[in-house]
């Protein structure tokens, strides 16, 4: 870590009247629209949520004057009111979010208000969840590296939320990469009620960074605007001429409450709150103006009624715009997949020899890389030397597309995913493979940047999809134990706005990775690790096999009971199909492969032609996607049953390492035999 010295390109002195009257208007008018906000509540217009920024007024002018819209991309946080309005939203704009309307630039009113943001600009629509943004700002760091492009990506928070992991993975993997971020910390001396010195022992948070390597840290007087704005033109041109990130500690002070839900008289007595008032930075500037004679008592006055004439016409316009429709609420859950029209069915009649499972899918990467320039993979432990992840599923694949293109993350699971969210959103042709963690039970870590994953697109209005394919090896089977044989889709099904698929045999795995890696938004690809060199899910596949989503397949014909099942079990159940067939009876077993979106034509036709249903799959019984299946078959083809729908799966424990303990755990060809001999005989 080194200490940067600021490079003073401005001072009362130097700076231009014109220049210093354009920041004194953004700075009046953006306090105006700040005072402003609570009265919306008030009179049950909106903006519900308002943090309000009042003294971090001269950092925040200073972010938005030097993030250039052509160049940059801009990641603010909930209070940036300030440095939205300097980037060039307009008053219009920033009150448009704040009442939550369908013309909001930000999300259309699907996101809280205080969320300010412009996709075109690329000021981005981040999250409520307090600075997981930094993630993002890395990722398309990354991607401005590999394009050779010459921009800077600024990340903003306060410095409460830099306790979070994540902050830590993202500043860290800036480093290690070299990347051309800022990372902005406002610090105000609280975290909401959290007194900074609960939060971290250095005073500055910034200090916490001081072992990195490359970085660069500079401290500002957040306050000041010439220390600030020397502060942000000296990190922005080191970022961008040294391909380094740098911290800009901005000390602030919280002026008013954290937010409308907070009340500071509970824990700031009187002398500390007039403290912070007297420290207001717009008072200051008018002042120093003054002193200094560039601006007289009445240009500022013909400036604050200019402001606020702005301020009315925009508010007029503002509350007339329209709401949100109710019916609304469905549009931009999910990007339109790729249409995967070249096999409409996921069925083909190849007849070239059976490959292995593993190889499908090692195949199928190598073909997409080579199909789509713009993709990339990464992930823990996918690409050294002739290593290819802890499965060899990506061997080769460095030695063929070089490590711009594949290479290794750190183990940091949330890193992983939330700098693939960045990547792609420098540009929408970009697609990213990520082994989301080594095995499905290690993903955990990175939910949070799953959830976020998950709406994006929703709350951006459609104006972003992250467009990334999650492969997650998952399952038992191979005496793993705990952390090596967990089954997840339960939990990740339960989110709109991603896809979760799950092949069985090498064709489907060949067939929904293509369609996954074509297709924009997000798809979690699972893996049934024990299928990777099993011989029963060995099977021809076409070079251009291509699986639709949604589109269930009947793995065996029947008449007497319906399996639906899908991933390991499938095999299972055609192996207890089998052994039934000898007792005389004919069971059909329909693979779902893909579980959100799910084909609900399939299930009712097949419970429609068998009258009974058993559902069958790995993970537990209790709280299992299998509970899902069974309430569409009880919704939708409950007339056709003769028998209730029974469920197989495992027991309601976590999975043994011993391979006695596993076997009395997971599902086997046994157990849903006999399930389906009581169904049968019901």
């Amino acid at each position: 870590m080194t200490m940067i010295k600021t490079v003073k390109h401005h001072d009362i002195k130097k700076t231009s009247k014109q220049t210093l009257g354009q920041w004194l208007h953004l700075m009046i008018l953006g306090r105006m629209i700040d005072e402003r906000a609570p009265n919306y509540l008030k009179q049950a217009l909106g903006w519900s949520y308002h943090a309000p920024y009042a003294g971090h007024d001269a950092i925040q002018l200073a972010i938005g004057q030097v993030f250039d819209k052509n160049a940059d991309h801009l990641f603010p946080y909930y209070r940036d009111m300030l440095t939205a309005l300097s980037a060039g939203l307009t008053p219009e704009e920033l009150i448009l979010n704040g009442i939550s309307k369908a013309t909001d630039i930000a999300s259309g009113g699907r996101h809280m208000s205080n969320h300010f943001a412009k996709p075109e600009w690329n000021i981005h629509n981040v999250s409520s969840c307090t600075g997981n943004h930094i993630l993002h700002a890395v990722g398309v760091a990354r991607a401005m590296k590999t394009y050779q492009h010459q921009g800077v990506a600024f990340s903003s928070q306060g410095e409460s939320s830099v306790s979070e992991g994540y902050c830590y993975e993202a500043i860290t993997g800036a480093d290690r990469e070299l990347l051309p971020c800022v990372f902005i910390f406002q610090d105000n001396g609280y975290g909401i009620s959290v007194p900074k010195s609960d939060q971290t022992a250095n005073e500055h948070v910034a200090d916490n960074f001081s072992g990195f390597k490359n970085l660069k840290i500079i401290k500002c007087d957040g306050k000041d605007v010439f220390d600030s704005m020397n502060a942000m033109i000296t990190a922005r041109e080191h970022a961008l001429q040294k391909s380094e990130p740098v911290i800009v500690h901005a000390n602030c002070v919280r002026i008013g409450n954290h937010s409308n839900s907070d009340n500071h008289e509970w824990y700031r007595d009187e002398n500390e709150r007039a403290e912070a008032k007297s420290q207001d930075p717009l008072p200051h500037f008018k002042s120093e103006l003054i002193k200094s004679k560039i601006f007289s008592e009445k240009e500022i006055t013909k400036i604050e009624e200019e402001a606020k004439a702005i301020l009315l016409d925009a508010h007029s316009k503002a509350v007339k715009a329209p709401n949100p429709t109710p019916e609304s609420i469905f549009d931009f859950v999910i990007p339109e997949a790729y249409g995967a029209e070249k096999y409409p069915d996921g069925s083909h009649n190849d007849t070239s020899a059976p490959i292995k499972f593993i190889d499908a899918i090692n195949g199928t990467l190598k073909a997409e890389f080579r199909h789509n320039p713009d993709t990339y993979i990464w992930g823990q432990d996918v690409a050294n030397k002739e290593k290819g992840g802890i499965f060899n599923v990506t061997k080769g694949m460095q030695q063929e597309f070089g490590k711009d293109r594949v290479f290794n993350g750190p183990i940091a699971e949330d890193f992983i995913l939330g700098t693939a969210n960045g990547m792609s959103r420098f540009n929408d042709k970009i697609r990213v493979v990520v082994e989301g963690a080594e095995f499905a039970d290690y993903f955990w870590p990175a939910m949070e940047q799953m959830v976020e994953t998950s709406h994006d697109y929703w709350r951006s209005n459609g104006a972003f999809s992250p467009n990334i394919t999650v492969r997650i090896a998952s399952g038992g089977y191979i005496g793993g134990g705990l952390y090596h044989s967990q089954n997840i889709e339960g939990t990740l099904c339960t989110l709109p706005g991603i896809r979760v698929v799950v092949p069985a045999f090498a064709d489907d795995a060949a067939g929904l990775l293509r369609t996954s890696m074509r297709s924009r938004g997000c798809t979690v690809y699972l893996e049934p690790k024990a299928l990777y060199n099993a011989k029963y899910a060995m099977t021809s596949v076409p070079e251009d096999f291509e699986v639709p989503f949604g589109k269930a397949k009947i793995r065996r014909e029947g008449r007497d009971l319906s399996i639906i099942t899908y991933g390991n079990t499938v095999h299972f159940s055609l192996e207890a199909a089998e052994v039934l067939s000898k007792e005389g009876y004919e069971v059909e077993v329909l693979d779902l492969r893909s579980l959100n979106p799910l084909d609900y034509d399939a299930i009712v036709k097949t419970v429609s032609k068998t009258h009974r249903a058993l559902v069958v799959h790995e993970d537990k019984v209790f709280a299992g996607f299998g509970g899902e299946l069974v309430g569409v078959i009880n919704e939708r083809a409950f007339e056709y049953l003769d028998a209730p729908v029974k469920r197989v799966g495992s027991t309601f424990t976590p999975v043994g390492f011993n391979r006695i303990l596993e076997r009395a755990i997971l599902p086997d060809m046994n157990k849903i035999l006999t399930a389906a001999r009581e169904l049968l005989l019901y």
